[in-house]
């Protein structure tokens, strides 16, 4: 086997996507500051049992472990980086008020993500700690659709859910575990088949509320309104239905459309609200998502409101229309020292310039030099290559 080659799904970034993504990174995380979001960076490695939290089986089936040679103890890669800022809002800041985190780092996973999707990701995303109410759901939200925006990704579809529908459903029947997890997989995979099975000898209320939940997804005022004639009326049930009307009308202006899908359980174990996800037509899988977890405070001895997004970079750029070529100059290698000044006078106003070394290719093509830096009469200017000296002048 030769030993240039790379596991699979994991690929490296060659310098187009690199500079992209690092571009990318900078623009959100600039937008995160500027919204008062502090940013923290945690390790890529932790103690197994800090990372693996809420006992969230997709969790840990994505997440490489091994063994501590210092310690013995088992270590974890890190698979999403939410429960490593939970650990830093509950224990290293231990904030009374509201706390707003960001970050941005590579994550790994066992399996990959999606379809065509990597095995390391690059996430960024922020978190909001210390808030229960909707002014929060929505502040994060809207971030991360002003981040998408920001970054160049147009034509989002945003799907709204709300996981407190099916745990006021599973709580109400006082359902055992084993069918709680059973039932939620099958609804998660809307396995229609699997559900009406799991189903049979229910309540018939809860049997009928069951079988409608994965039909209930659309438009926002069609979901709404059957469900409110469907599903059994539990104060549960009724708040989220109204917190889902309260968020959905202040988005739409945000993105193309809104829709609600209330079998939505992705992170069953991990949320405890609202959940949301964004969409786009060159993509299979949701390109950013996110929702509240009041509970994973829980896992450090600390519970505290928190709601928060995460998007991975990586995935983002092949949404990205081609950028505009970059082109360069080119400039001689010589000891001069009104040479230095007029390259660093075009690199200080943003030029890429790019210094012939001796006895090295001209510019190489994937640089794209397409002006060079010339000495006449006396004056550094820069001019196109192969055509008439352009007018300006940089240095004496």
């Amino acid at each position: 086997m030769q030993n240039w080659l790379l596991p699979e799904y994991i690929q490296d970034m060659l310098p187009d996507e690199a500079w992209r993504v690092e571009k990318m990174r900078a623009q959100v995380l600039d937008l995160l500051r500027k919204s008062g979001y502090q940013l923290v960076s945690p390790p890529l490695l932790e103690y197994a049992e800090s990372l693996l939290i809420a006992e969230s089986r997709d969790m840990d089936l994505r997440t490489f472990k091994l063994v501590d040679q210092l310690s013995g103890r088992t270590l974890a890669l890190r698979a999403d980086i939410t429960p490593q800022v939970a650990r830093i809002d509950a224990h290293l800041l231990n904030r009374q008020g509201v706390a707003r985190l960001c970050y941005a780092g590579s994550v790994l996973h066992t399996q990959p993500a999606g379809l065509n999707r990597t095995r390391e990701l690059l996430q960024i995303g922020a978190e909001l700690y210390g808030h229960g109410g909707l002014e929060s759901d929505l502040e994060i939200q809207q971030l991360m659709l002003q981040a998408l925006a920001l970054i160049g990704v147009q034509n989002v579809h945003l799907d709204l859910g709300h996981v407190g529908v099916f745990r006021a459903l599973v709580k109400h029947a006082q359902l055992d575990k084993p069918l709680e997890d059973a039932l939620f997989a099958a609804l998660q995979s809307k396995d229609s088949t699997a559900l009406q099975s799991l189903v049979a000898g229910l309540d018939e209320q809860l049997c009928s509320a069951l079988l409608v939940l994965p039909t209930l997804y659309g438009s926002c005022e069609e979901v709404l309104a059957r469900a409110r004639k469907l599903l059994p009326q539990l104060p549960e049930i009724s708040a989220a239905l109204a917190d889902l009307q309260a968020v959905s009308g202040k988005l739409h202006s945000m993105v193309s459309s809104v829709g609600i899908d209330l079998a939505d359980l992705r992170g069953y174990h991990y949320h405890s609200g609202m959940v949301f996800a964004a969409y786009h037509a060159g993509s299979h899988d949701a390109i950013a998502l996110g929702g509240r977890y009041d509970d994973l405070g829980k896992s450090f001895g600390r519970a505290r409101p928190a709601t928060g997004f995460s998007m991975d970079l990586r995935q983002l750029y092949r949404l990205l229309p081609a950028q505009a070529e970059c082109f360069g100059i080119r400039a001689p290698y010589q000891d001069d020292a009104a040479l230095r000044a007029a390259i660093e006078s075009l690199r200080a106003a943003g030029e890429m310039v790019v210094v012939n070394l001796p006895g090295s290719v001209d510019c190489p093509d994937e640089l794209q030099c397409n002006r060079d830096l010339v000495l006449r009469d006396g004056v550094w200017i820069v001019e196109a290559i192969h055509e008439s000296p352009l007018p300006e002048i940089v240095s004496n």
